[in-house]
């Protein structure tokens, strides 16, 4: 397994890290530590109606856990453009979250940002060693 493959497969880990610590905290009913006041503010994000899947009481955290655990998944034997378009996958949906959070919600959390950081960080992975 190379470096590259390695590091993928550690920041998908940190992925799913993030999105089970959303997912806990939001079955818990717990505030995540994370500022709450101003236009970062985790608390207005999280109790959003945009926080689960419509129709649902399941966190669209639980869906970064399963994005998440299949890009490391992935990772571990990648194949010709899956990676990439896996991962451009995950950037169209930061994308609508984020659209979400600043124009819906007007509030940013920083533990969605992490993980969007996160999957963004596996596109460049993703379209460096496609390049290659």
């Amino acid at each position: 397994m190379t470096r590259v493959q390695l590091a993928a497969i550690a920041i998908s880990v940190a992925g799913v890290a993030v999105s089970i610590y959303l997912t806990v905290l939001h079955y818990a009913g717990v505030t995540p530590a994370c500022v709450s006041s101003g236009p970062i503010n985790c608390e207005a994000v999280l109790a959003s109606r945009y926080a689960v899947i419509a129709g649902t009481t399941v966190p669209t955290s639980a869906l970064g856990i399963v994005w998440f655990a299949l890009s490391a998944a992935i990772w571990t034997r990648p194949r010709g453009w899956i990676p990439l378009a896996w991962s451009a996958v995950g950037l169209l949906t930061v994308l609508y979250l984020v659209f979400i959070e600043i124009v819906l919600v007007g509030a940013i959390c920083l533990w969605c940002t992490a993980a969007h950081v996160l999957v963004v960080a596996l596109l460049l992975i993703a379209i460096t060693t496609r390049a290659r």
